[in-house]
């Protein structure tokens, strides 16, 4: 039996942790800075739980050291630090953290402590990754391939039309983080919201893409002269986070109100939480689309995945939750398992070279009702 701990007990982290527990291969403990998010682990003699600020180093070295493998679901402004802590303790690590900094910084690290650190292990990026790599190791070159994914309320509520179904703060960083993507070969850099199109997806309607900053390792990874990745909302809410964006509502830098100094951004996160939180119950979607171009023995092919998944009432798990966290969590059992041995910092795209671990993760998905549906062409 493995003992494994998850850090973080969010809307991601916890589910997580029951789909960990439900597995007898597992020991799972969780930690968290808050009581309240672990208490709905209290009657659960599977889990173990822990409550501790993951904010300080010291405290993630000791909360890890009697466990063989560590799942760190932190946010993103601590998911560097918190990655680096744990490799350097020695612990595989599987990590679903949205950090701005770049995972292979921690590669020599990982390689000296002989530590297996699967980094951006969610949706996209994530399973986003493992499938665009999977086709790129099909084909002889890869000449395009673009992601659209979303996370959305199925209820579409005024004025904003959106729940957070990840940390809010890092939902912010979508609308202000620049997005960096491949065009002829170079890497280009736009600011976030900006190319909107509009496409139709089948029993979700229209919905409007933007760029955002979610190509991350695919742009070293892959050798390919076109890829971008964009990010789905409802048709209108863009334009909404331009005007927040633009009139200074996301910025970081204080300014002075009636004698006191405030960040905006603080001001604007306590104003948008409230009315973003996505409460129990409340029903979600994710909907990704990836498209991957290029030839094989002459041939011109496109491969397409597509995925559509929702709430699930019976669990009380929400969409992006189980999108995102099963992933990470089938990701832990092929590391457990000895599926997946590479040493060092992995992007999910090296997954992808591995048809068996393709297998393995696309199967444990689809037994947990997240199907990815593929479709090959020529053109």
């Amino acid at each position: 039996m493995k003992k494994i701990i998850v850090l973080g007990a969010g809307l991601v982290g916890a589910p997580m942790a029951l789909d960990l527990a439900a597995d007898s291969n597992f020991r799972v403990t969780v930690a968290d800075i808050s009581n309240d998010a672990l208490a709905r682990f209290r009657e659960n003699a599977n889990i173990t739980t822990v409550c501790a600020d993951l904010s300080k180093k010291e405290t993630i070295s000791d909360l890890i050291k009697d466990q063989d493998m560590v799942l760190s679901a932190v946010p993103g402004f601590l998911g560097f630090q918190t990655l680096q802590t744990v490799i350097e303790s020695g612990k595989n690590v599987i990590d679903i953290a949205f950090f701005a900094e770049d995972m292979f910084a921690l590669d020599a690290l990982a390689r000296e402590k002989n530590v297996v650190a699967i980094s951006d292990m969610g949706v996209a990026p994530g399973m986003s990754n493992v499938l665009i790599g999977y086709v790129d190791h099909l084909l002889d070159t890869t000449s395009r391939a673009v992601i659209y994914v979303g996370g959305l309320p199925q209820v579409r509520s005024l004025p904003y039309e959106y729940k957070a179904v990840f940390s809010p703060i890092d939902v912010i960083e979508e609308y202000t983080r620049p997005a960096r993507f491949v065009s002829g070969g170079q890497l280009v850099t736009r600011p976030a919201l900006t190319d909107a199109e509009l496409l139709e997806f089948p029993q979700v309607g229209t919905l409007e893409a933007f760029n955002s900053d979610g190509l991350r390792s695919l742009a070293k990874t892959i050798k390919c002269p076109e890829m971008i990745e964009k990010t789905l909302r409802y048709p209108g809410h863009i334009d909404k986070m331009l005007l927040l964006r633009d009139t200074g509502f996301f910025d970081a830098t204080p300014i002075e109100v009636n004698g006191q100094s405030i960040r905006p951004i603080d001001l604007t996160c306590k104003l948008l939480f409230p009315i973003w939180k996505l409460n129990p119950g409340d029903a979600d979607l994710t909907v990704m689309r990836i498209i991957v171009e290029g030839i094989k023995a002459g041939k011109r092919l496109r491969y397409t995945y597509g995925l559509l998944d929702k709430y699930d009432a019976k669990s009380g798990v929400h969409s992006m939750a189980r999108t995102t966290g099963y992933a990470a969590t089938m990701a832990v059992r092929m590391v457990a398992e000895n599926l997946y041995t590479n040493v060092g910092v992995s992007a999910p795209e090296f997954i992808g070279k591995e048809s068996d671990c393709v297998d393995f993760m696309l199967e444990g998905l689809a037994r947990r009702g997240v199907i990815y549906e593929q479709s090959v062409e020529r053109f």
